[in-house]
Protein backbone atom coordinates (compact mmCIF):
# COMPACT_ATOMS: atom_id res chain seq x y z
CA UNK A 1 0.00 0.00 0.00
CA UNK A 2 2.65 2.35 0.90
CA UNK A 3 4.76 1.80 -2.11
CA UNK A 4 1.17 2.38 -4.03
CA UNK A 5 0.66 5.53 -2.48
CA UNK A 6 4.58 6.82 -3.48
CA UNK A 7 4.10 5.60 -6.97
CA UNK A 8 0.50 7.60 -7.50
CA UNK A 9 2.55 10.85 -5.69
CA UNK A 10 5.74 10.33 -8.04
CA UNK A 11 2.96 10.31 -11.10
CA UNK A 12 1.44 13.45 -9.71
CA UNK A 13 4.29 15.65 -9.48
CA UNK A 14 5.86 14.09 -13.30
CA UNK A 15 2.40 15.29 -14.51
CA UNK A 16 2.74 18.68 -12.42
CA UNK A 17 6.04 19.36 -14.42
CA UNK A 18 4.83 18.86 -17.54
CA UNK A 19 1.85 21.06 -17.14
CA UNK A 20 4.50 23.55 -15.49
CA UNK A 21 6.84 22.89 -18.58
CA UNK A 22 4.59 23.27 -21.58
CA UNK A 23 3.16 26.67 -19.87
CA UNK A 24 6.30 28.14 -19.82
CA UNK A 25 7.09 27.07 -22.91
CA UNK A 26 3.54 28.95 -24.20
CA UNK A 27 4.18 31.87 -21.90
CA UNK A 28 7.51 32.13 -23.99
CA UNK A 29 6.32 31.79 -27.54
CA UNK A 30 3.23 34.70 -26.79
CA UNK A 31 6.48 36.46 -25.58
CA UNK A 32 8.04 36.35 -29.13
CA UNK A 33 5.04 37.16 -30.30
CA UNK A 34 4.83 40.20 -28.08
CA UNK A 35 8.28 41.28 -29.32
CA UNK A 36 7.63 40.54 -33.24
CA UNK A 37 4.28 43.44 -32.32
CA UNK A 38 6.72 45.84 -30.54
CA UNK A 39 9.17 45.10 -33.70
CA UNK A 40 6.76 46.14 -35.88
CA UNK A 41 5.10 48.77 -34.28
CA UNK A 42 8.70 50.77 -33.88
CA UNK A 43 10.21 49.71 -37.52
CA UNK A 44 6.34 50.49 -39.15
CA UNK A 45 6.82 47.02 -40.53
CA UNK A 46 2.77 45.91 -42.45
CA UNK A 47 4.49 42.85 -42.78
CA UNK A 48 5.29 42.53 -39.40
CA UNK A 49 2.03 43.63 -38.43
CA UNK A 50 -0.37 41.85 -40.48
CA UNK A 51 1.43 38.73 -39.32
CA UNK A 52 0.60 38.81 -35.63
CA UNK A 53 -2.72 40.90 -35.90
CA UNK A 54 -5.77 38.60 -36.01
CA UNK A 55 -8.36 39.24 -38.58
CA UNK A 56 -10.68 40.23 -36.22
CA UNK A 57 -8.25 42.60 -34.45
CA UNK A 58 -9.89 45.17 -31.39
CA UNK A 59 -6.74 47.58 -31.06
CA UNK A 60 -8.22 50.17 -28.33
CA UNK A 61 -6.46 53.38 -27.34
CA UNK A 62 -5.94 55.19 -24.37
CA UNK A 63 -7.90 57.78 -26.20
CA UNK A 64 -10.85 55.77 -26.32
CA UNK A 65 -10.47 55.29 -30.18
CA UNK A 66 -11.08 51.73 -31.76
CA UNK A 67 -9.90 50.36 -34.87
CA UNK A 68 -9.59 47.34 -36.40
CA UNK A 69 -6.77 45.44 -37.97
CA UNK A 70 -6.45 47.68 -41.30
CA UNK A 71 -6.85 51.08 -39.07
CA UNK A 72 -4.24 49.52 -36.73
CA UNK A 73 -1.50 48.82 -39.50
CA UNK A 74 -1.90 51.70 -41.37
CA UNK A 75 -1.78 54.35 -38.89
CA UNK A 76 1.63 52.50 -37.59
CA UNK A 77 2.96 52.47 -41.46
CA UNK A 78 1.77 55.92 -42.48
CA UNK A 79 3.76 57.01 -38.87
CA UNK A 80 1.68 59.17 -38.33
CA UNK A 81 0.53 61.08 -35.73
CA UNK A 82 3.52 58.95 -33.82
CA UNK A 83 7.20 57.81 -35.15
CA UNK A 84 8.06 55.65 -32.12
CA UNK A 85 12.20 56.22 -31.91
CA UNK A 86 12.02 53.32 -28.76
CA UNK A 87 9.90 51.15 -27.14
CA UNK A 88 10.77 49.68 -23.90
CA UNK A 89 8.06 47.55 -21.54
CA UNK A 90 8.41 47.00 -18.14
CA UNK A 91 6.41 44.85 -15.26
CA UNK A 92 5.14 42.29 -17.83
CA UNK A 93 3.05 39.26 -16.83
CA UNK A 94 1.45 36.44 -19.34
CA UNK A 95 -1.01 33.79 -18.18
CA UNK A 96 -1.86 31.28 -20.62
CA UNK A 97 -5.36 29.55 -20.17
CA UNK A 98 -6.10 27.51 -23.15
CA UNK A 99 -6.00 28.90 -26.73
CA UNK A 100 -5.84 32.71 -25.03
CA UNK A 101 -3.17 34.54 -23.30
CA UNK A 102 -3.70 37.99 -21.39
CA UNK A 103 -0.46 40.04 -21.51
CA UNK A 104 -0.27 43.15 -19.22
CA UNK A 105 2.97 45.21 -19.11
CA UNK A 106 3.84 49.48 -19.02
CA UNK A 107 4.30 50.69 -22.46
CA UNK A 108 7.28 53.39 -22.62
CA UNK A 109 8.31 54.69 -26.02
CA UNK A 110 9.97 58.01 -27.23
CA UNK A 111 8.60 59.22 -29.97
CA UNK A 112 8.17 62.01 -32.65
CA UNK A 113 5.23 63.94 -33.89
CA UNK A 114 5.86 66.40 -36.65
CA UNK A 115 9.16 66.68 -35.80
CA UNK A 116 8.80 67.23 -32.14
CA UNK A 117 9.95 64.88 -29.28
CA UNK A 118 7.79 63.30 -26.78
CA UNK A 119 7.60 60.42 -24.32
CA UNK A 120 4.81 57.67 -23.74
CA UNK A 121 4.09 55.76 -20.67
CA UNK A 122 0.79 53.63 -21.03
CA UNK A 123 -0.46 50.51 -19.41
CA UNK A 124 -1.70 47.89 -21.95
CA UNK A 125 -3.67 44.82 -21.94
CA UNK A 126 -3.23 42.03 -24.96
CA UNK A 127 -5.44 39.49 -25.34
CA UNK A 128 -3.92 36.80 -27.73
CA UNK A 129 -4.85 33.81 -29.66
CA UNK A 130 -3.86 30.58 -30.93
CA UNK A 131 -5.14 30.78 -34.40
CA UNK A 132 -3.47 27.97 -36.46
CA UNK A 133 -0.58 27.06 -34.49
CA UNK A 134 0.14 30.87 -34.07
CA UNK A 135 -0.27 33.44 -31.21
CA UNK A 136 -2.02 36.29 -33.31
CA UNK A 137 -3.25 39.90 -31.32
CA UNK A 138 -7.03 39.66 -31.14
CA UNK A 139 -7.46 42.49 -28.72
CA UNK A 140 -5.49 45.52 -27.01
CA UNK A 141 -6.35 48.31 -24.64
CA UNK A 142 -4.29 51.03 -23.09
CA UNK A 143 -4.70 52.56 -20.09
CA UNK A 144 -2.95 55.88 -18.38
Amino acid sequence: MKQLLISVFALFLICGCAKSQRESSQEEEVAQAVTQLMKGIQNADGTILKDVAADELVYGHSSGKVQNKDEFIAEIVSKDPLIYSSIQLGDQTIKVVGETAVVRHVFTAETLSNGTPGNLKLGNVLIWQRQKGKWKLLARQAYR
